[in-house]
C-alpha cells in the first residue's frame, strides 16, 4: 500500500461534509510526552464528504480509516469515499438489532411517546448504559483495534455516525494505553459538543412535533458528549477488572510489548 508523507495542517480544516474531525495530537501523557500530531484522527462518517473533504483527508497519509458504524448506520447514512492508498477497515462496536426500535422512535415519536421514553433521565442513563456495554461487550474489537496500530495501521482516523460516541470511546480506550491523562481525554471528548462539530438531529418530514423546542430538549442527551457517559466506560473497566490497567492488560490482551509499540507509533518523546 503506497503512503504519502502526511502534511499536518497548522489549523483545523472546515470540512464540509465530514463532521467532528479532529487531530488528537498534543495531548500530554502522564509521563510528561505527548500524542505525536498527524497520527491519530476521529471525526464524523466519510459518507458525505465533498471532492474537497477528499483531496484534504488525503494529504493525510491515513494508512487505515477504521468504520465503527453497524450495517444499519451504513445503508441510511452511506459507505465512506473512498481515499487512494487507504484501507478501510468495517469493525462495528453496536449491533444494529439493538435498540433498533428505541431510534425509530427518536426520529419520528410524537412528544408524548419521547417524554416517556427519554424524560426524568431516562436518555442520559440509557446513553452511560451504552458505554458500560461497549467495555463490557466489545473488548475483543477495541483489542483488535489497538493490535492493528500497534502493527501497521497508523496514522489512522476513527469514526462512528457522529464521531462522539463509538469512535469517542474508541478514541479515549487508544489514549489510555500510551497513558495520555485522564483528564485531557476527557477535554477532547467534550470538544464533540461544539456547535460546528454536533451531528445533526435528524428527524422524519412527517414527525409529529418535528424538531420542536421541548422534542429538542428531550433528545439533547442523545446528541451530547457528556464527560458522565465516559466516566461510565471507565468506571466498568475498574468495577470489571479491577483498574483501567486492568482492563487493558486482561480485557485487551495488550502485553507491555504491544504498548511499547503503541506508544512508539502515538507518542513523542520529551
Amino acid at each position: 500500500m503506497t503512503q504519502q508523507t502526511p502534511q499536518v495542517p497548522s489549523t483545523e480544516p472546515e470540512l464540509t461534509g465530514v463532521r467532528n474531525f479532529r487531530d488528537v495530537g498534543g495531548l500530554p501523557t502522564v509521563d510528561g510526552r505527548a500524542v505525536t500530531p498527524g497520527r491519530l484522527f476521529r471525526s464524523g462518517h466519510l459518507a458525505h464528504a465533498t471532492a474537497e473533504d477528499a483531496a484534504f483527508l488525503s494529504t493525510l497519509g491515513l494508512h487505515t480509516i477504521f468504520d465503527f458504524r453497524n450495517e444499519a448506520d451504513r445503508k441510511f447514512e452511506g459507505l465512506d469515499v473512498e481515499l487512494p492508498g487507504t484501507r478501510n477497515v468495517h469493525i462495528p462496536l453496536n449491533d444494529p438489532a439493538d435498540g433498533k426500535e428505541f431510534w425509530k422512535l427518536v426520529r419520528s415519536g410524537d412528544l408524548s411517546t419521547l417524554r416517556e421514553m427519554l424524560g426524568n433521565g431516562k436518555a442520559a442513563d440509557r446513553m452511560s448504559d451504552s458505554y458500560r456495554k461497549m467495555i463490557v461487550q466489545r473488548t475483543a474489537e477495541h483489542s483488535r483495534i489497538l493490535h492493528a496500530m500497534a502493527e501497521d495501521s497508523v496514522p489512522a482516523l476513527m469514526h462512528c455516525a457522529a464521531g462522539k460516541d463509538r469512535a469517542g470511546l474508541s478514541i479515549a480506550v487508544s489514549l489510555l494505553a500510551v497513558g495520555v491523562e485522564r483528564e485531557a481525554i476527557e477535554a477532547d471528548y467534550v470538544k464533540s459538543n461544539e456547535p460546528h462539530r454536533r451531528y445533526k438531529v435528524q428527524r422524519s418530514s412527517t414527525a409529529p412535533d418535528g424538531l420542536a423546542p421541548e422534542v429538542m430538549e428531550l433528545l439533547s442527551p442523545l446528541f451530547d458528549a457528556r464527560v458522565e457517559y465516559l466516566r461510565a466506560a471507565f468506571e466498568t473497566m475498574e468495577a470489571t477488572y479491577g483498574s483501567v490497567e486492568g482492563y487493558l492488560t486482561e480485557g485487551l490482551k495488550l502485553s507491555a510489548e504491544t504498548r511499547e509499540l503503541l506508544r512508539a507509533r502515538l507518542v513523542t518523546e520529551a
